[in-house]
Formats: C-alpha cells, structure tokens, sequence
C-alpha cells in the first residue's frame, strides 16, 4: 500500500533554508528495517513515520529516523509532523496535535503572529544543568581566543536525554570565526563532554533577533545545524538559570543557520513556574513538496 510523503522546511526564514524534514504517512507503515533505508535513501537529518489516525491512547504515533538510527525525541521532526497532519486535513482543526513517541506524549500547539503566519510550539522535556568545562580548552576546540568567550557566564552542559555544552561568546565576530579543531573537540568528548556545542551572542545579524546561535556537532559527515529545537531549548535552560533576572521570563527570537547558507529563526520562551522551568520553542514550518511512496 502506497504512502504519502511530504518534505518541509522547519524554522527557515525561506523555502530551502531551515532544516528540512520528510513526513511520511500512511495507514500501513513500513517495518522498521524499511523505515530505516528510507530514512537512510532520504537523507535528511530526520524522517518521520505516522499513522494518520489517533491510536488507542488519542494520540498519533510518531517514529523518528536519522540516517543512522532510530531516536527518541528531535525537535524540528516533532513540529514539521504536527503541521503535516494538522494542514493536510489529518488532525482535526484543533490548535493541539499529540504526538506519542518513545519517551512520552508531546503536544504541539498552533498560533498566529503578529504578521499573520501560523506558529508550531512544543513545550521541551525537563533538563537538568551539569558540569562546566574550562574556557581555554573550549576556546581552543573551537578555534577561538579564551578572550572570545563571554566570562560572565559558564560554559555549561545541559541534558534532556541528549546532552549540549552551552558556551557564550562575546560578540558576533567571535561566533563566525568559530571553527571545530577536531583533535581539541576530541579530547574534550574524551573528559566526558557531549560531542555538541552550541555557542551563542546577543549580537544579531536582523535586528529585529535577539540572539545568533551555531550549533556545531560531528555526525553523518556534517559539522553544523541550520536550525535545531533541542538546542535551542538547551539554550532555554540555560538562560533561566543565568540571565532571565528578576522577573525569571523571557521571550526571543533566535537566527542560526547563516553560517551555512541556510538562514533560520527559531522563537524561544521561558519561565520560572513554583520553581519549575517551562521552557517552549516555536518556528515557522514550510512546505516543499509532497508526493507518494510506491
């Protein structure tokens, strides 16, 4: 039985850019070793797999594919799969579409900005702070000067199942000459430090942003994200525990990808909730293209 498939553009600020994701549908999903090879044939960083009705538990059941491996959880995936079913007629007209997935149920949520453009949100998994890492030894597995990287903050690592090491950098000229040394970048992984580094600065290339973010990594022959949620909601994390201030919120617009070619905007919110950090990522999603599966 044939499947539908459906290719989109997650957090890009123009068709083409952002991170794209297919979507493939179908009443009767594939094995896994098919959605495996599809996933891998595709070669997007993620493909996902849905039934297009709600399973016993009243939610759709999502499974995400990179070209390597089965995961539990990414975040473009989980807002590109909401917006496939809810555009195409496969949710109904509700404002939330529950996705069941390995680790639990994500509900993503839909609004309307202010220019008219229709808004994804997921609510991220709790993440916990750990250990910081020296400032020279990551300065030079990136490439950079210590002095480039902001001392007013850690570099510290984040986990919601995977894990990112945070680290802020004092201005926009130090984030584009960031570059991995891979041998640095090694020895660091090596002190049990995740193989992810996200960097980050209040200098923007929009000025209507209030952050550029690079998102360097070591998988699939790729060094750099064009756009990711789990980042950026590492980011949230971080954020909350040490810049939000007094009133402990905050509300931001985030460009990443520019590095690449692949300009992205992806909006973060945050907030202190009975102690508790509440922290939801939102972009804009795409369409591409869409077409069947034989």
């Amino acid at each position: 039985m044939p499947q539908h498939f459906y290719i989109v553009d997650v957090f890009a600020e123009r068709p083409y850019a952002g991170n794209q994701l297919a979507v493939v549908v179908g009443d009767e999903l594939p094995d896994s070793k098919t959605m495996q090879r599809i996933a891998a044939e595709t070669n997007y960083s993620e493909t996902t797999f849905v039934s297009p009705g709600l399973n016993d538990n009243g939610n759709y059941a999502v499974r995400i594919f990179t070209p390597a491996r089965e995961i539990d959880f990414a975040g473009h995936p989980i807002l590109g799969t909401a917006w496939v079913l809810r555009q195409y007629g496969m949710a109904n007209a509700s404002k939330e579409v529950p996705l069941e997935l390995s680790i639990g149920t994500v509900t993503v949520t839909f609004d309307v900005n202010e220019s008219g453009e229709e808004i994804a949100w997921f609510r991220a998994p709790a993440m916990s702070l750990g250990k910081s890492a020296d400032p020279e030894l990551m300065a030079t597995a990136l490439g950079l000067a210590p002095q480039d990287i902001d001392d007013t903050m850690p570099i510290q690592q984040v986990s919601a199942g995977t894990s990112a090491m945070i680290v802020p950098v004092r201005d926009f000229s130090a984030l584009e000459r960031a570059r991995l040394n891979l041998d640095a970048y090694s020895a660091l992984a090596g002190q049990g430090f995740p193989p992810l580094t996200y960097l980050f600065c209040s200098e923007t290339q929009d000025p209507d942003n209030d952050m550029c973010v690079r998102f360097f990594f070591e998988a699939h022959g790729v060094r750099e994200d064009p756009a990711t949620g789990n980042g950026a909601a590492f980011l949230g994390a971080y954020l909350l525990e040490h810049k939000t201030g007094s009133d402990e919120q905050f509300s931001l617009r985030i460009e990443q990808g520019h590095a690449v070619q692949r300009p992205s905007q992806i909006l973060l919110k945050g907030r202190k909730e009975a102690g508790v950090d509440i922290v939801f990522v939102g972009g804009r999603v795409i369409p591409v293209i869409e077409g069947r599966l034989l």
